[in-house]
């Protein structure tokens, strides 16, 4: 087999990969957070997956701790990368479809984009302020009609989703800024367990019943930790590797609607109507924002994200 044909099969088929894992990712959050507290889920997703990607670090000879003088920030990620926004998206989750926790994530690019030229002072060009401007008035009007209905629970969902995106956004921003040269395993490893162990343990003060948990549920953690929390990161992290940016960036275009199809046919229910049609200038406007970053950003490669998720 020519190795262009080779390479541009494995590239479609990571592309695939994490699509469906990012995609996924939502329901299995909704199944879980239905009968298992979120804290404690969440602790124990991070569990699921800490064993293996230490083993991963270990076999690839990747530091477990930071340099000397990050270690601090170490800590930050733990906590700010790992425990908090991610117990954020699974409460969300408690009062919100899985379709709309996928679209306020697929604005990643937009937050990251903002907390640069916050953080960083980046320049930015009139196409990327165009995406940025078109992806938070869609993304506003779609949070506008989906709360119609919803109410004041909805509400709840979408203040817990919109925070652990900025969260995410700004930790990233301060990991490209301090440290983009630390192993991906190393970002992952160690704050995942430390994550893992303080909200499974945080998470006994939600009184969970184990006998309510379904076997569902438990599957789905399973599966957020195992193939979201270690699949996942690996196949996105090769996937970056093996394709351009912009090339592994429409991964943000995908994901939400594999998850706003899998929750109508898994629940026969979605966003409303006028929602799904505001998702064209949506999808639109991100991807303007990422094709003009990918522009940009050619001659200095962004550093690998510690998790996703997502």
């Amino acid at each position: 087999m020519p190795r262009p044909l080779l390479r541009n099969l494995m590239i479609t088929g990571l592309f695939i990969a994490v699509s469906l894992t990012w995609g996924t990712t939502w329901m299995a959050m909704k199944i879980t957070v239905a009968t298992v507290p979120p804290l404690f889920a969440t602790g124990l997703r991070f569990l699921c997956a800490a064993p293996l990607l230490l083993l991963l670090a270990r076999w690839q000879g990747a530091p477990l701790l930071f340099p000397a003088g990050q270690r601090g920030f170490q800590l930050c990620v733990m906590l700010f990368y790992f425990a908090v926004p991610f117990t954020l998206m699974i409460y969300g989750e408690r009062y919100t479809s899985s379709s709309l926790a996928a679209i306020i994530f697929a604005t990643m690019p937009a937050a990251v984009l903002v907390t640069s030229l916050i953080f960083l002072r980046e320049k930015t060009s009139l196409l990327q302020l165009t995406g940025l401007v078109i992806a938070i008035g869609s993304l506003g009007t779609i949070l506008w009609h989906e709360t119609q209905s919803g109410g004041v629970s909805q509400l709840k969902g979408i203040t817990a989703l919109v925070a652990a995106v900025a969260i995410h956004a700004v930790m990233y921003v301060q990991c490209k800024k301090r440290c983009s040269k630390i192993s991906v395993l190393s970002y992952n490893a160690l704050p995942c367990l430390g994550a893992g162990v303080l909200l499974t343990l945080s998470g006994l003060a939600e009184s969970p019943d184990f006998q309510a948990f379904s076997s569902q549920a438990l599957l789905a953690i399973l599966w957020l930790g195992v193939v979201a929390g270690v699949g996942g990161i690996l196949c996105y992290f090769a996937l970056q590797q093996a394709a351009r940016p912009f090339q592994a960036s429409l991964v943000f275009l995908v994901f939400p609607l594999i998850a706003i199809a899998l929750e109508n046919y898994l629940r026969g229910t979605s966003i409303s109507h006028d929602s799904l049609l505001l998702l064209i200038p949506f999808l639109l406007g991100i991807l303007l924002t990422l094709y003009a970053s990918a522009r940009r950003s050619r001659s200095t490669p962004a550093p690998q994200q510690p998790a996703l998720h997502r």
